[in-house]
């Protein structure tokens, strides 16, 4: 097992994309670590936020064929912070440091309800240009945690780690999805004890999305028909935040599509992203635009096809 730490895409992205860590804050301990990867040109890039469980490498699947098709995408690993303000405030002043004015950001779970509280937070002087949301969720209220969020930060790590590993599928997968979740396994091991703790606090922490406040962004909302943390109560509850926002419908892929169905997460973001072309919030270098939408085009007619055939 564990076949994605060792195959040769993963070997490429960790041996070409370099991890950077920045301090934004004045508090030293307060490191983010991100991969920024494509052209540097793009001011409006798309920004991965990863879940709970999840280091900004999960998402190197994303992060190689976005670049390849000329995208700018950087993906984020969240310092300690221990309330959504906190984490907003840093996540501003990050944006600040790499002078990126708008972003476009796709946020898994905890990142997409992180992504959300962001938007909500610069709705004033927007900084959130679109969202796609993964299997996220609108309401910490659905995890039945608010009333142990305040003393995660005193668990040992062991017994954090059995709290987020109780909501991974069990019983029988197809190889794609094992390999994910042993991945995502292995890098939830390599969260210490805060970094775990905090993450479950923001996850917890009684909150909720004010959508008034966002409801001119443009949203995708990515899910799966199969097994995953969210129940359906949340994910209709997404549907009726958002009712203009496009449905990007997996029909397998557990918690983490974006490891063991790669190609499905990257068509249905890049499918979000073409909205923007030939505008200033392009995400994409403007000299790859006509072959990455006949691409597009391409794959979508081979997908509808195939729907039809079934």
């Amino acid at each position: 097992m564990g076949e994605i730490k060792v195959s040769p895409d993963y070997n490429w992205f960790r041996s070409t994309v370099p991890l950077k860590k920045i301090i934004v804050d004045d508090d030293d301990s307060k490191v983010w670590s991100l991969y920024d990867a494509g052209p540097r040109s793009i001011r409006c890039p798309l920004i991965f936020l990863p879940p709970v469980s999840g280091t900004a490498d999960v998402f190197f699947q994303q992060i190689l064929a976005l670049t390849g098709w000329g995208y700018r995408v950087i993906a984020l690993q969240y310092p300690v912070y221990w309330d959504h303000l906190e984490f907003c405030d840093g996540f501003r002043k990050l944006l600040d440091h790499l002078q990126l004015d708008k972003v476009h950001l796709f946020g898994a779970s905890l990142g997409g309800f992180l992504a959300q509280k962001f938007a909500e937070y610069t709705h004033k002087s927007p900084r959130v240009q679109s969202l796609i949301l993964c299997n996220s969720f609108s309401d910490t209220s659905i995890f039945n945690q608010t009333w142990t969020a305040n003393s995660f930060w005193l668990m040992p790590a062991f017994m954090l780690k059995k709290i987020v590993l109780g909501n991974f599928a069990s019983g029988p997968l197809d190889p794609e999805m094992a390999d994910g979740i042993d991945f995502m396994v292995d890098r939830l091991e390599s969260l210490g004890q805060s970094e775990l703790a905090s993450r479950l606090t923001l996850n917890c922490q009684n909150s909720y999305v004010e959508p008034h406040k966002i409801r001119d962004i443009p949203v995708t909302i990515m899910d799966v028909f199969d097994q995953s943390a969210l129940s359906t109560e949340a994910k209709e509850e997404m549907y009726k935040l958002y009712p203009n926002a496009r449905r990007a419908h997996l029909k397998t892929g557990g918690n983490f599509p974006y490891l063991c169905r790669s190609a499905e997460v990257n068509l249905y973001i890049q499918i979000h992203l073409l909205q923007f072309h030939g505008t200033r919030y392009a995400a994409i270098d403007p000299s790859m635009v006509s072959a990455e939408e006949l691409e597009v085009q391409k794959i979508s007619l081979h997908a509808s096809h195939e729907q039809e055939e079934q």
